[in-house]
């Protein structure tokens, strides 16, 4: 007999297992399809390895690095088979939290590959694998995979595993002499201040002039700055065109130059999993790109349809699948509910850390704010300069000078992931600058700069 479920979520990912745990709290007879493992791209290949790993460098740089902080140690050794292996300690033990999570929401858990059949009776009908449910609401929460751009050699590459993509990368067990990063985004970025820190010789080849992506150009300028101290250099404006045996061939000023290498890092971007989902049996709207399109609640064009998380190309962030989760659970339950995606931080966990939120300079003056902006190097910060010998880094600020409230900040320091909360918190509440200036900010903290910032405004 066909089983019916008043919700059916689509990816067991942070926005999926989110979603139903709440949902499932809330009475809801909800059913979750995962086709591999709890946890999505986030917890198994994304978010949790790549920070244990990079965890592990840290570890090993203050170790290999401490002599300034009058510590001197010998043979320090990098085990990367132990690394890996605390690694999948780690995920293994946070898919299990998931999985418990969903028996206490009382959520059912089905493992296979779902395609949505067709609609009727005001029911979803999907198929898993030999099993057929239906569903009064539909949430898809299916994720993102790694873009594989057109370039010469790069099918090959991927079959030979000269060529890694996010997800591979975090198991190799053999450290790359020469490594090429092929995107300096927040992965390409991650991954180069991992494997520089222990001991690769690493080149990040990126297509536009600066790295980061949406990153605040001073902001981004900073972290090239600090990254270069740390080894990796980093070719700009540059097209990949061919990736042969053992080398990147690329094209900068109209001529064509080449990068030898062990392993090569495909990191170019992510995109929607919405093929072979049976969407277009129900007439969802897709983006070109093939992302899902959404509104604020997290409503697609289709009655009790939604999606969250990568697949609708909002914002790829595990956070932000959190928060359109409960959005969409919210409006499903009836009450209003939506997101601001401006609100959203991010962070990228390279050593510094660098942490955003809101609108860029250039953002902030193309929108056509009257912005004042405060920028400050870290070391302003005693704590910074009591930590660390390198005093690249800032911290800016960017105010409505109408509102008197911040609209964008962004950090490039020791900490940073901790500190965009706060400016984060600062942001989505609009504070007024004035009763910012009156919290008190323990000492000595590199969240200090926060002060030293507005009293520079």
């Amino acid at each position: 007999m066909m089983k019916n479920y008043e919700l059916i979520i689509i990816g067991g990912g942070p926005g999926g297992y989110h979603a139903a745990d709440l949902a499932g709290k809330a009475g809801l007879n909800t059913l979750v399809i995962e086709k591999h493992r709890l946890g999505g791209v986030c917890l198994n290949e994304g978010c949790i390895p790549s920070k244990a790993l990079l965890n592990s460098a840290k570890q090993y740089t203050y170790a290999t690095q401490g002599e300034p902080y009058g510590i001197q140690a010998k043979d320090v050794t990098f085990h990367l088979n132990d690394v890996v292996q605390r690694k999948n300690q780690v995920v293994k033990a946070l898919v299990a939290g998931v999985g418990f999570k969903m028996k206490s929401a009382k959520v059912t858990v089905l493992e296979g590959t779902a395609e949505v059949i067709k609609k009727e009776n005001e029911m979803f009908v999907i198929q898993v694998g030999e099993e057929v449910v239906r569903g009064e609401r539909l949430v898809v929460a299916t994720g993102s995979t790694p873009i594989l751009p057109p370039i010469e050699g790069v099918e090959a590459g991927l079959k030979a595993n000269r060529i890694l993509t996010s997800k591979e990368i975090l198991d190799l067990t053999e450290l790359p002499k020469q490594l090429v990063v092929i995107g300096g985004g927040v992965i390409g970025l991650e991954m180069a201040s991992y494997f520089a820190q222990i001991g690769s010789q690493v080149t990040v080849v990126e297509m536009q002039p600066t790295i980061g992506g949406t990153l605040d150009l001073d902001i981004a300028n900073e972290l090239k700055k600090t990254l270069e101290k740390q080894g990796i250099t980093f070719i700009l404006n540059a097209k990949v065109t061919k990736v042969d045996t053992k080398e990147v061939i690329y094209n900068v000023n109209d001529k064509n130059e080449t990068i030898p290498f062990d392993k090569v890092l495909l990191s170019v971007g992510r995109k929607a999993n919405t093929q072979g989902l049976g969407l277009d049996n129900i007439n969802v709207e897709l983006t070109k790109g093939g992302a899902i399109i959404t509104d604020s609640q997290m409503k697609t064009n289709i009655a009790n349809v939604y999606a969250i998380g990568d697949v609708n190309g909002q914002s790829m962030l595990a956070h932000t699948a959190y928060k359109e989760a409960e959005v969409c659970v919210n409006n499903i339950l009836g009450k209003a509910d939506h997101i601001q995606y401006e609100h959203v931080p991010s962070v990228i966990y390279t050593h510094p850390e660098v942490g955003s939120v809101g609108y860029t300079e250039a953002e902030a003056k193309a929108k056509g704010y009257d912005i004042k902006v405060s920028k400050l190097p870290v070391s302003y910060s005693g704590r910074h300069l009591a930590e660390s010998n390198d005093k690249s880094g800032l911290i800016k600020l960017i105010v409505d000078q109408k509102k008197q409230t911040l609209i964008g900040a962004h950090i490039c320091a020791l900490y940073a992931s901790e500190i965009i909360l706060f400016l984060s918190a600062m942001m989505q509440l609009e504070i007024q600058i004035e009763t910012l200036k009156q919290i008190i900010y323990p000492h000595p903290t590199v969240g200090e700069l926060i002060k030293d910032a507005l009293f520079h405004l």
